[in-house]
């Protein structure tokens, strides 16, 4: 039998995961969830960026801080996600 522990697939994306992150913790600096999602502060970073982008964050600078703030109520894009909001995805169990 082989060991399959590094090749077993994952279904939420580093996206969903740092949004979550972002709604559990609007304050939480890059390098907080990088830590927690175990991924580079610099990939963080580059996902916030998309999520501000799309419209799925809006950030807030209160002096040397970011702040964020989920778009709960902000619609999925892809087909299959139709009528599906933010506020669903990270509504997910375990959160």
């Amino acid at each position: 039998m082989t060991d399959m522990s590094h090749h077993q697939p994952t279904f939420v994306t580093n996206h969903a995961l740092t949004l979550a992150e972002i709604d559990a913790n609007p304050a939480a600096r890059t390098i907080d969830i990088a830590d927690v999602l175990g991924i580079t502060e610099r990939r963080v970073q580059g996902i916030v960026a998309d999520l501000i982008a799309v419209g799925y964050v809006v950030v807030t600078k209160n002096r040397h801080r970011n702040r964020y703030e989920v778009r709960a109520e902000t619609l999925l894009r892809h087909r299959f996600e139709h009528g599906c909001t933010i506020g669903d995805l990270i509504g997910f169990p375990g959160r």
